[in-house]
Order: structure tokens, then sequence, then C-alpha cells
């Protein structure tokens, strides 16, 4: 007897697209603080049934990405003040600490590449785009994370990153940025000196500055 294939929408396969879809979105802050969403809005946008749409919202809603209201509404998260402070002080401890554990490790072809990045930072800026600047900031921080190998220390990171998103999407328009940001020179300089004082102090800057000016 010949079954019946499992429809494609209703596959963990499916679920698992639409969920690292919706995160790339919302981590890359391609969606504002308070942006609202429905599960149908969702399964349209991503060709799948309500099944896989729900599992996606159920997962980003336990990482802090989404907030779902007891009427079911839901939406990317607006984060009040004392939470953007608690977030910057998290990013401060595991990225300093995974910049630190990534400095043996920082060899002449990763430095190279981090300029490469900057270079793609420093364009975003000059063309005002808020989410290709997000992406590639957070690709200069990952690459030079990568090299701690600390994965569980990472996936902490990425899990802050996914919570900021939109509310970074909120600086960037605040802050009208026209010059890349001046840390990540100090932290590649730092990688060429091997000056673990001086990255940490680079990585600290860069990941809290620009959230305590909006908590400002």
């Amino acid at each position: 007897m010949i079954l019946n294939p499992r429809p494609l929408d209703a596959t963990p396969v499916a679920h698992d697209r639409v969920y690292r879809a919706l995160r790339s979105r919302i981590m890359q802050g391609d969606l504002p603080p308070g942006a609202a969403m429905t599960l149908r809005g969702i399964g349209r946008d991503y060709d799948v049934s309500m099944t896989p749409a729900r599992e996606a919202v159920r997962r980003l809603v336990a990482e802090g990405a989404l907030t779902m209201s007891s009427s079911g509404r839901v939406s990317t998260p607006e984060l009040s003040n004392e939470r953007i402070e608690e977030l910057a002080a998290l990013r401060a401890l595991i990225e300093v600490e995974l910049a630190s554990r990534a400095l043996p490790r920082a060899h002449m072809a990763l430095i190279e590449r981090l300029q490469t990045i900057n270079t793609a930072v420093a364009e975003a800026v000059a063309h005002r785009d808020a989410v290709s600047y997000i992406r590639t900031n957070l690709e200069f921080h990952r690459t030079l994370y990568l090299r701690a190998q600390a994965p569980a220390m990472l996936a902490m990171a990425e899990t802050v990153w996914l919570q900021m998103g939109p509310t970074m999407r909120a600086l960037y328009g605040r802050l009208r940025k026209t010059e890349p940001p001046q840390f990540h020179r100090l932290i590649i300089a730092a990688l060429r000196a091997g000056d673990e004082p001086g990255l940490r102090l680079a990585v600290r800057s860069d990941v809290t500055q620009g959230l305590r000016m909006l908590a400002s």
C-alpha cells in the first residue's frame, strides 16, 4: 500500500524554514519595534499553512524575538529602557569574553576578512541602509567570535542580538549615523597588536555605546 506523502507545509522542514527566515529578518532589524503580524499573514508570506507558521512563532516567542498577547496578537518587542540596559550589559559580558578567547586564534586572514566586512559596514552607512548596516555589523562580530570556538557562548550572544534587532533598527534611525563604527577600527588594531586589554575595551565600547544612547 502506498501512503500519501505528508503535505510539504506540514513538515518540520517547512516550520524550520519559516522560523529561520523570520529569525533572520528580526535579528537584522528588518522589522521595527511593535510591528504586528498574524499567523495567516506569515503563512501567506512564506507559502505555508497555519501549523508551521504557528510553530515558528512559538519558537521565536520563547527566544524573546516576538511577543504574544493573551488575545494572540503577535508583534516584535518594544523594549523598555531598563531592558535595553540589561541587554547592553549582557552584550558587554558575553562579547568581550568571546573576543578575548578569539584573540589567540586571530590570524592575518581573519583580520583581512574583518577589514573587508567593515568596508561593507561603511557602505551601508553611506547609503543609510539600516538593514544592511545591522546585517554587516553583526557579520563583523560573528566572524570574530567564531574564532573563540565557544559555540554555547556564541549562541547566547545571538539570542541577545535577536531580541535587540528591532530596537537596533530604531536606534539607527534616531542616531542618523553618517560614519561607520569607530570602535571596529580599534578592534582590528588590537587584534593586529595582540592587545587583549585594548580589544576588550574596544568591544565593550562598541556593543554598549549606541544602546545606552538609545536608553538615555
